[in-house]
């Protein structure tokens, strides 16, 4: 493959792999229908079961209804008994208010915690993209290897027929041949096992599907933005308000009362039926006294310290996570640069070669070997900044905007 033939196809490659609008292809485009339907019932089951936990306070309204029959000394008696009863908290010492601020904090924290999974499986299938996209880089350098190879082996075959070299070089020539061959079938073997795993969660062709370029995030940007910090923070508030909700329960409370009753029964002893109905109402307090109270109490307000400790250690363990990433992504600048600078040397070779080649002094085969190094420094580039964009969604699988 010529210098500059190469040149468009990586660039068609990284192209297609790296400059995706991301309004072109939304962050949950990455996975299944099937799966982005389990998230909406994740949502949905989070929204009811706030509102459940919200209007919890609310108490519900008791219906009894009862009918029974007997025959003492042979004579029927039947009866039937109605009921309506009512029994609703309307203060609970800040109970109510907390309990309502509680499921709201609930809320948010758990569409946190499905919002991190949902992104932990986007991260999953755009870095199984990535990896196979670097796969085909890594299959075209190695058949480019196993070309350098052969090149190789040919020399030291006329060089061995010509005397100049003894078997062992020609064998060992052939060993690397073969070392090459199998390297590049292992390629292929794992772009397969990583086409299975992206087919397991997308709906996506692999070989359709773009890849947004990820810019590069500060520690601020980072941290600022980061759903794994803002859990951590919701869960604080979660915790803080069902630290007030459990105080509030041991302390007095109010409710209203009320209810309506029925009667109705038949006797032989009474001349036809009787019929009564009545109703109550009126204000109830009460105080719990429970063994437990102080201890309850406590344990809520250890898990709001803790939470408070917690997001501390988040923040630490983010910043060396992000520390680690930026290391990586410098040694992998290191080695593109150091790609670079081979690729310079080889092209200067690579010209020199031409020329000695033209004056009869060089071989058709020093010119394809020079060649093939050329464009496997340049595959190189390519493969170190895929490996770059793969540290880069480390980080943007935790940022809050869109990848």
């Amino acid at each position: 493959m010529k210098v500059s033939t190469l040149l468009i196809a990586l660039s068609l490659l990284c192209s297609t792999a790296f400059a995706a609008d991301e309004k072109d292809q939304p962050l949950d485009a990455y996975i299944s229908k099937n799966k982005k339907d389990q998230f909406k019932y994740d949502y949905d089951k989070v929204e009811a079961d706030s509102s459940k936990l919200r209007d919890s306070w609310i108490a519900p309204l008791n219906l009894q209804y009862s009918y029974s029959k007997s025959n003492p000394y042979t004579d029927e008696q039947t009866s039937e008994n109605a009921a309506l009863k009512m029994d609703q908290p309307i203060f609970q010492s800040g109970g109510i208010y907390y309990g309502i601020k509680f499921a709201e904090a609930s809320r948010v924290y758990s569409n946190y915690s499905v919002e991190v999974a949902k992104r932990k499986l986007v991260k999953d299938a755009i870095s199984l993209l990535m990896q196979i996209k670097q796969m085909d880089l890594k299959i075209e350098r190695q058949k480019l290897q196993i070309k350098n190879s052969t090149i190789s082996l040919e020399q030291k075959k006329e060089q061995y027929l010509s005397g100049q070299l003894d078997s062992g070089f020609l064998d060992n020539a052939i060993i690397e041949r073969n070392f090459v061959i199998q390297a590049l079938y292992d390629i292929e073997t794992n772009k397969e096992r990583l086409i299975s795993k992206f087919n397991a969660i997308s709906d996506l062709s692999y070989t359709e599907a773009k890849i947004p370029h990820l810019d590069m995030l500060n520690e601020e940007q980072f941290l600022k933005y980061n759903i794994v910090l803002n859990m951590s923070e919701s869960d604080i508030e979660k915790t803080k308000y069902n630290k007030n909700v459990t105080t509030a329960k041991y302390l007095p409370r109010v409710s209203l009362t009320g209810g309506y009753n029925w009667s109705k029964s038949d006797s032989a002893f009474q001349f036809g039926s009787h019929e009564k109905d009545y109703y109550d109402y009126g204000v109830r307090a009460s105080v719990p006294l429970d063994i437990n109270t102080f201890r309850d109490i406590e344990s809520s307000r250890i898990d709001y310290l803790k939470s408070k400790l917690v997001i501390e250690d988040r923040k630490r363990e983010l910043r060396a996570l992000f520390e680690q990433v930026m290391q990586n992504i410098e040694n992998f600048e290191k080695k593109r640069l150091l790609s670079i600078e081979n690729r310079e040397l080889y092209e200067k070779l690579l010209s020199e070669t031409k020329d000695m080649y033209s004056a009869g002094y060089k071989t058709s085969y020093d010119v394809d070997l020079l060649e093939n190094s050329v464009s496997i420094q340049m595959m190189d580039l390519s493969i170190f900044e895929i490996d770059k964009q793969l540290e880069l969604l480390t980080l943007y699988e935790m940022y809050k905007h869109e990848i």
